[in-house]
C-alpha cells in the first residue's frame, strides 16, 4: 500500500494532506526489526506492507490499525456525543486522527460503544468496527458490565436481593436483573449488568428506595479499566485485551 493511502486511511487528512506531510518530511517509518530507528520517507507513493507497520507522523509514533480499537476513561463533567448539548464532548480527548478516520458511513472516526451519563466515569469503548460495536450492544451476547455504585441511604440485603430477583422499570413491565450484585460497604454497591437501558443503574436503585450518587464503570467483559490510566486518558486495546471484552 502507498504510504500515502496508508495515513489517509489511520485518519491523517486528505490523500492530498497526507501526501505533503510526506514530502516535507515529517513522516518517519520503522523499519523492521526491533529498536530499528525510524527513518524519514519523502516519497508519497512508496510502498509499504501495511500490516504490523509502525510510523511517526509530526514527532508522534503510530501503529497501522485495520480497525481502531481504543480504551477511555471517561471523565465526569463530559458527554458521549459529537454534538453536546451542555458539556465536552468525550471525541475531545482523542488525538485527530481517531476522530477522522475515513469511514463508508456518513459520520467519520471511532464510535463510542455504548454511552455513558455525563456524571458516570468509567471505562469506556471506542472503535470504527461497525459490528464490533453491534455486537457489544446487543443484549442477546450478553456482556457483563460492572458498575461501582456509591448510594445516598444505607444498604440492606433486602435491596441486594431485590435487585438480583428483579425491579420493574416504569417503562417496562419486565422485570430487570442485575447478574450479580453486591454490597461492598454501607454505601458501595457493586452491580453487574448484561443490558444497557436507558439510565438503567440509577432507575433500578431508585426502584429499591435508594439513590445513585456517584457512578463508575468498572470493567466490560473480563477486562477491568486498568489502574495506571487517569482519567481523560486512552490507549489502543492489545489483541488480548479485545478478546477479554469481547469472549
Amino acid at each position: 500500500m502507498q504510504l500515502q493511502e496508508i495515513l489517509y486511511s489511520q485518519g491523517f487528512g486528505t490523500r492530498r494532506v497526507c501526501a505533503g506531510l510526506i514530502q516535507q518530511g515529517f513522516v518517519q517509518v520503522y523499519p523492521a526489526g526491533e529498536g530499528a530507528s525510524p527513518l524519514v520517507c519523502k516519497e508519497a507513493s512508496a510502498e509499504f506492507e501495511a500490516t504490523g507497520l509502525r510510523f511517526r507522523v509530526q514527532g508522534t509514533d503510530w501503529p497501522y490499525a485495520e480497525k481502531a480499537y481504543v480504551l477511555l476513561h471517561k471523565p465526569a463533567g463530559t458527554e458521549c456525543s459529537q454534538k453536546p448539548s451542555t458539556y465536552p464532548s468525550i471525541y475531545t480527548l482523542l488525538p485527530s486522527p481517531l476522530r477522522l478516520r475515513p469511514q463508508k458511513a456518513a459520520v467519520q472516526g471511532v464510535q463510542a460503544v455504548g454511552r455513558l451519563d455525563q456524571d458516570t466515569t468509567g471505562m469506556l469503548l471506542l472503535t470504527d468496527d461497525g459490528k464490533f460495536i453491534h455486537r457489544m450492544s446487543s443484549p442477546r451476547h450478553h456482556v457483563p458490565k460492572v458498575y461501582e455504585v456509591t448510594v445516598k441511604h444505607p444498604l440492606d440485603a433486602r435491596q441486594v436481593e431485590k435487585l438480583l430477583t428483579g425491579v420493574v422499570l416504569d417503562d417496562d413491565p419486565k422485570p430487570v436483573r442485575a447478574a450479580a450484585c453486591e454490597a461492598v460497604s454501607e454505601f458501595h454497591l457493586r452491580l453487574t449488568l448484561t443490558e444497557g437501558k436507558y439510565h438503567q443503574v440509577k432507575r433500578m436503585v431508585a426502584a429499591v428506595s435508594n439513590r445513585v450518587e456517584a457512578l463508575h464503570r468498572s470493567q466490560i467483559g473480563a477486562l477491568a479499566l486498568p489502574s495506571d490510566l487517569g482519567p481523560g486518558q486512552w490507549r489502543w486495546l492489545s489483541a488480548a485485551e479485545l478478546a477479554m471484552v469481547s469472549a
